[in-house]
Parts: C-alpha cells; sequence; structure tokens
C-alpha cells in the first residue's frame, strides 16, 4: 500500500486510489446528487465539506455501498466497481467511521474490534487471543476497558474510538470518516489525529467529513465542496482562505449591507424579554448567553455544527443543559421544560417541522389549536366554537392558503405548513418567539412572506430568536447577530456591524471572541 508502489500520475503525482464520475441520486422525485465528482489519491486526506443538505451523507453512501447511484461510475484502484451492498464495498477496501457509531452494541468490545475478521484455532473462534489483541488495541487508543463487556456499556466517545480502531486495523485503500470527533474529547481527538495521520503515512487516501475548520485545516490536503447536490470546487485546501471555503460553501451574493434602520430601542431600566447566561450542554454548547429584548430579533448564525439549534432547544429545556440560567421578563426558569417554557411565554419552531411539529395526518385545524386546548376548555370540554375563532382569526392574519381548516395539513406546501406552526404558537399570546431555520425548504415567494410575518411580529413587540444558516436571511432580517462556532460565541455584530463581510469574517473565524462579563457581548 505504500505510495511508491503506486504507478505515477500526471507530473509524478501517485495514480488516484478512486474516482467518482457525474454521480447523481434522488429520492423521491428530489436530487440528492447531480453529477458530483470525487477523486481520492494515497497518502493524502480530502476533506468533504457543506452545508445541511448539500449532499456529503448521501456521497458516502454511495462510496460505501448504502446507495447506488442512480447514474455515474465508481472506479477502485483503476477498475470500475459496482457496490450493491456496504459489506462489498468493505472487501474492496472501503472503510468507514460514522458520526453514529455503526457497530453492534449487544456484542461484546472485542467482538465488534474484530467483526467479520475473527480469530481462529482449528476452526473454532480463539476467544483468549481476540480477547487480548483487543485490549492491546485498545490501550494504544487510550481507552481501558473491558474488552468481553458489551459495546453499549462503553461511553460514547469510547465507542467511537473502538471504531476508529476497527477501520485503521483493516487493511483499507480508502477510510471514509464522517464527523469522526463529534461526540471525542480533547485527548480523543488527539488520539484521532495520529490515527489519521499513520493511515496516510501507510498511502491510505482519507475522506474527512467535519464541520470543524480547525479540525480541516489541521489535517487535509485537499477539498471538495458541495452545495445544493452540486460539487463547486475541488483543489487544495491550503490555497483557499477560510472565508473563500464559507462563501463557497454557502453560495449566495450577501446583500452588501442592512436594508433597515433597527425597529427597536430597549428601554434600558426594564429586563429582557429573554436572557440566558451560561447554557451548557456537553459536546455541543459552552457557555452561551445572550439577551432578547421585547420588539427586537436577535440573529444567531454559524456553519453546520455550531451549535446553533441546540443553543434555542436548551433555552425551552428541549435540550437538557449541563449548565446555565434562563430568564423571562426578569424571573428565572427555574424548572426546564418545554411545557415550563410555555407557560413562561417562551415558545420554540423547531428546524423539523415534519418530524418535531406538524402532525401530518390532522387537519389545519387541529394542528393550529394544538397547543391552546387546555386555554379553549372549561370543566374539560374544548369549545370548538371558540377553536374555529381562534384558526379563522390566524388562517387571516397569516394568510394560510388552504381549502378550508378540515383540510390535511400534509397538503398544504411547505410555505404554508410553517403558517401553521407559527399560528400553532402565537395563539398562545407569546412573549418571545425562538425560530429554528423558519425559511427552510420553502420556496422563495413563500420566504418573503415569512420573513415579513417576522419583522411585523417584532414590531407589534414580540422578542424574536431568529436562528438560520441562510447569511443574507440574518443579515436582512436581524437587529443584532450572535455568531457561534462548535458551541461558543466568537463575535456579536452590532449597527453598522451587521453587514456580510463582517459575518463572514466571523464565520471563517477571523475575529476575537466576545470579551466581557461572561454575557459574550450579546446584550446592549
Amino acid at each position: 500500500m505504500a505510495q511508491a508502489e503506486r504507478p505515477g500520475g500526471p507530473a509524478g503525482r501517485p495514480a488516484p486510489v478512486l474516482v467518482a464520475t457525474g454521480i447523481d441520486k434522488g429520492f423521491a422525485g428530489v436530487h440528492a446528487l447531480r453529477g458530483v465528482g470525487l477523486t481520492l489519491r494515497p497518502g493524502r486526506v480530502h476533506a468533504l465539506v457543506g452545508e445541511n443538505g448539500a449532499g456529503k451523507s448521501t456521497l458516502i453512501k454511495v462510496l460505501t455501498g448504502v446507495h447506488r447511484p442512480d447514474a455515474g461510475k465508481l472506479e477502485l484502484g483503476g477498475s470500475e466497481r459496482e457496490f450493491r451492498t456496504p459489506l462489498e464495498a468493505q472487501r474492496a477496501g472501503i472503510a468507514s467511521i460514522h458520526q453514529e457509531v455503526n457497530l453492534v452494541p449487544m456484542m461484546s468490545v472485542a467482538r465488534n474490534l474484530h467483526l467479520g475478521r475473527e480469530p481462529r484455532r482449528r476452526g473454532l473462534l480463539d476467544l483468549r487471543r481476540m480477547n487480548r489483541e483487543a485490549a492491546e488495541v485498545l490501550r494504544r487508543y487510550g481507552v481501558d476497558a473491558d474488552v468481553t463487556r458489551p459495546l453499549r456499556e462503553l461511553g460514547l466517545g469510547a465507542q467511537q474510538m473502538v471504531a476508529l480502531a476497527r477501520a485503521a486495523g483493516v487493511d483499507a485503500e480508502v477510510v471514509v470518516m464522517d464527523e469522526p470527533t463529534s461526540s471525542l474529547e480533547p485527548h480523543e481527538v488527539d488520539t484521532l489525529f495520529a490515527v489519521v495521520r499513520d493511515l496516510t503515512a501507510r498511502g491510505t487516501a482519507v475522506v474527512y467529513v467535519s464541520h470543524r475548520m480547525d479540525e480541516l485545516y489541521a489535517l487535509c490536503q485537499d477539498v471538495t465542496v458541495l452545495r445544493d447536490g452540486r460539487g463547486v470546487h475541488t483543489g487544495p485546501l491550503a490555497d483557499l482562505p477560510r472565508r473563500e471555503l464559507v462563501g463557497l460553501m454557502l453560495g449566495r451574493t450577501l446583500v452588501a449591507a442592512r436594508e433597515r434602520p433597527a425597529r427597536h430601542t430597549p428601554d434600558a431600566d426594564a429586563p429582557p424579554a429573554l436572557r440566558a447566561r451560561g447554557l451548557t450542554v456537553r459536546h455541543r454548547v459552552h457557555g452561551v448567553g445572550f439577551d432578547v429584548h421585547r420588539g427586537e430579533v436577535l440573529g444567531l448564525g454559524g456553519l453546520l455544527g455550531s451549535g446553533r439549534s441546540e443553543t434555542a432547544k436548551a433555552v425551552v429545556g428541549a435540550l437538557g443543559a449541563d449548565a446555565g440560567r434562563v430568564e423571562v421578563d426578569g424571573r428565572e426558569l427555574t424548572r426546564r421544560s418545554p411545557a415550563a417554557a410555555i407557560r413562561a411565554g417562551v415558545v420554540l419552531l423547531p428546524e423539523d417541522r415534519k418530524a418535531e411539529g406538524l402532525l401530518p395526518g390532522r387537519s389545519v385545524r387541529e394542528n393550529i389549536v394544538l397547543a391552546a386546548l387546555p386555554r379553549l376548555s372549561r370543566a374539560g370540554i374544548v369549545s370548538r366554537a371558540r377553536q374555529d375563532e381562534v384558526v379563522e382569526r390566524f388562517v387571516a392574519r397569516l394568510r394560510i392558503k388552504a381549502a378550508s381548516p378540515e383540510q390535511k395539513v400534509a397538503d398544504l406546501s411547505g410555505g404554508n405548513q410553517q403558517k401553521v406552526l407559527l399560528a400553532r404558537w402565537l395563539c398562545l399570546a407569546p412573549k418571545v418567539l425562538l425560530l429554528d431555520e423558519p425559511t427552510r425548504g420553502i420556496d422563495v415567494g413563500a420566504r418573503a412572506e415569512v420573513q415579513a410575518l417576522i419583522d411585523e411580529l417584532a414590531a407589534d413587540g414580540l422578542g424574536v430568536l431568529l436562528v438560520s444558516s441562510d447569511a443574507e436571511e440574518l443579515i436582512a432580517g436581524s437587529d443584532r447577530v450572535l455568531v457561534l462556532k462548535d458551541g461558543t460565541p466568537v463575535d456579536e455584530l452590532t449597527g453598522e456591524r451587521v453587514h456580510a463581510d463582517a459575518l463572514l469574517a466571523a464565520l471563517a473565524h477571523e475575529t476575537r471572541p466576545p470579551a466581557g462579563d461572561g454575557t459574550n457581548g450579546a446584550q446592549r
């Protein structure tokens, strides 16, 4: 597997290990990949980057035999190959490590480490040798564990190190690593980096998928950027400054400056509608704090994996926080749960409206009044007349286009589904509205309507936290923007700094972290 043994390519470069050409893949009429190419060379780490929905996971699944492409071809070692199953890809020399550990939790650590290549003696499984070798291997990876115990008894980080040790122990031509450090402690990340460098020294080609730019620039020589299912750039990573990489991933021409003046100047003597301090969720959010005042929109920005959604969920108690404090109108939320947050006047419109918000088989009416049912009932009986009154009012206010309130919400367009969710929370008369990707997956016209509605709500005095991966949306729609990286605040844009250049610089982490009193600078 040494590089010197491979025939040279152009200009003396080693010949590619794997070449993917013109890969297309669609699901139910939606194109996940369109003509994507990828060339991997021995002894090099190739970064695969892009925002949510860019096609990274689909391409990885094509490379590893999970999906068969609709068009295009794969060449491994110069020969065209077609993998019908992941096992075929593994046998051909493509190993993988996924963000979610894809081993067998009920089997022992040793069995998982040797799965498919168990040592045998006289035709029988040699358990003693397998356990001894597994313990030796894991010690080299900094894992001290009883290898005879089920894998599920280990922590997530230790399980990931078992998966890493297994992939590194296979004589693979290609190793695909999909967000391998997402659940690792710092010392485990150092071990992983050492393993990657050992693999490349042996001539293995590594595909490295990560949202953490520090990791990419520390490990990777080459990069391919995907956006909306297409490859938009391939080349040496060292030739691509961070800001340009961010621009390629986002792929939009950002507005040059904010398009309207700030709506609201907070009363210095009044407590903010929402105050968060020191929010911490292990591996996800680290000491985040901010204020949201009545009548303003605070944008929460960052690249994929920055902790945007996790921060919003931690505020309302949908994600358990290890530390931190949340106040509403100056009163601390001592019981952290979605129900307690709703009672206090803080509601969250989730990123995935279909999985976390809507009841697709129910009507528009039922979806809107769901959260308000306790307020619409008397003596345990829900008034249909009061339901109809609420539904009629919010269907008109939000301009929801439906044949009737009895139409199934699944039959509505994406934009109207999003408005139904907004109506559900607005009928509770909240103080603060947390919006997680409110315009994702809806058409241009509906996006404009939702964005205008957010402006109207803020003008009416509602505090809004706007979580968005759309940089243009953040610039045009926010009074201030707090930027996160790896779950930590790195900058806050206020006043004249709410513009495209400052946001790109912050996303590329070319700015200093906010300083001060633990509020991350996100307080007026």
